[in-house]
């Protein structure tokens, strides 16, 4: 059987305090009916916003059961741990990539392996774009679909320009070396109540990664889903709802409970809504 997804995990946005020591390793159970076909389609390149939601709960199984058919390779911090939660709530369980070939089933599971053994932090997205530009082209004869995400500490006021050069940079080399499908994710929000603290930043990049990469790739607007399109905001800028924020009341299945304010994680029961848009996105590269 082929696996879902697999996974380039970096290190979270929660404090060195908060993070489990110890994580579990792993375990892969064997699906009796994956379904799917390994063909891949033309797709359909586009945004995926909130509409995506629905799309994907109207589409049949079989139908859904076409991304297990494809190799993919994810790299993302915290906010796409909750993703990745929301899509195994679903019934779309993510696997991890060893850093050594994809597809190898149960053995050799290491959460760290993007950078030998060393964690990436948020706030270093051009280790994280190097790191990822590495592991893609060492697999390019069996990748099908490269999908990249920033974390939440990743951009700022300072380094917008520095980071769109980056990223269109990593992506025309993939591009270039035989890669063809791609899942852009506009950067995630974090909860504002009394100052903007990069939510317009991330702004910026998800607007020009909407612009940049619409026609030809699939780009999945987290930033729409988590604002509710922009109906929550500080003034003029976005901010990740509260219904949506991991609290006490509902916290992040993987990363706890947030901070009153500065942090993006999702609420497990928003993230189980909101990755049915992003399972979406994936199903529109090789529909």
């Amino acid at each position: 059987m082929k696996q879902l997804l697999f996974i380039l995990l970096l290190a979270g946005c929660t404090s060195p305090a908060t993070n489990d020591p110890n994580p579990v390793t792993p375990t892969y159970p064997t699906d009796p009916n994956p379904g799917g076909s390994a063909t891949l389609g033309n797709g359909q390149p586009g945004v995926v916003g909130i509409s995506g939601i629905s799309a994907w709960d109207g589409l049949s199984s079989a139908e859904k059961n076409k991304v297990k058919s494809w190799n993919s390779l994810f790299v993302h911090a915290s906010v796409g741990g909750d993703l990745e939660d929301g899509s195994q709530n679903n019934g779309f369980k993510f696997e991890f990539y060893d850093g050594d070939k994809l597809n190898d089933g149960p053995n050799g599971a290491d959460w760290n392996s993007i950078n030998n053994g060393v964690n990436i932090s948020n706030g270093e997205p051009e280790k994280k774009l190097a790191a990822f530009k590495r592991e893609a082209l060492q697999q390019k004869d069996k990748l099908q679909i490269a999908i990249f995400k920033f974390g939440y500490a990743d951009i700022t006021d300072a380094n917008v320009e520095t980071v769109k050069t980056g990223y269109k940079q990593m992506i025309d080399e993939l591009r270039a070396a035989g890669i063809k499908r791609f899942v852009h994710i506009t950067p995630p929000l974090i909860y504002i109540v009394t100052k903007d603290d990069g939510n317009s930043a991330k702004m910026k990049v998800g607007q020009w990664m909407r612009d940049t990469f619409r026609a030809q790739d699939v780009v999945f607007d987290l930033q729409e889903i988590e604002s509710d399109n922009g109906a929550c905001k500080l003034g003029s800028v976005w901010t990740i709802c509260d219904k949506y924020r991991s609290t006490a009341n509902c916290p992040s299945k993987g990363q706890g409970i947030d901070a009153p304010e500065g942090q993006g994680h999702l609420c497990e029961t928003a993230a189980n809504r909101i990755s049915k848009a992003f399972l979406y996105a994936i199903y529109q590269t090789a529909k």
